[in-house]
């Protein structure tokens, strides 16, 4: 797989676990009390209560790990060597290039399609020829 390919599902991960970090942070934190003209939130003391301490930091560490993934996914890019003006002499160079192989495959579109015209032409005498040797009955 590609260093492209590879940075794009990094993110789709990274996306993936920031969704299902604040997703499961707002499902099970825990009431709080806003102020003091609203009533004291009920508490629901569960098992879960007990894990809510620990799902934090799991999951920032998850988080932070696929993180330092990405960071050195995007390390491993190829530099650009020579700046700005190397980059522009080599688009320009691979213009040229598909300038050229874009005339090349004009020319040989254009003969075949003389080619094609050809056949079609001699297609045609041979079944005029064709026609014309039967006898009618």
């Amino acid at each position: 797989m590609d260093i492209i390919s590879q940075l794009q599902e990094q993110v789709n991960s990274v996306a993936a676990l920031a969704f299902n970090t604040f997703g499961t942070l707002q499902r099970d934190a825990p009431p709080v009390k806003l102020s003091p003209n609203y009533p004291e939130p009920p508490s629901n003391p569960t098992e879960d209560s007990a894990n809510f301490a620990d799902q934090p930091k799991l999951m920032s560490a998850a988080l932070v790990k696929a993180a330092k993934q990405f960071d050195a996914l995007v390390a491993a890019l190829p530099s650009s060597e020579g700046g700005e003006e190397a980059q522009l002499r080599r688009i320009a160079e691979l213009q040229a290039e598909n300038d050229a192989v874009g005339q090349e495959l004009q020319k040989q579109l254009e003969a075949a399609e003389k080619e094609l015209k050809q056949v079609q032409e001699l297609f045609s005498q041979a079944a005029d020829n064709c026609l014309n040797l039967k006898k009618p009955d």
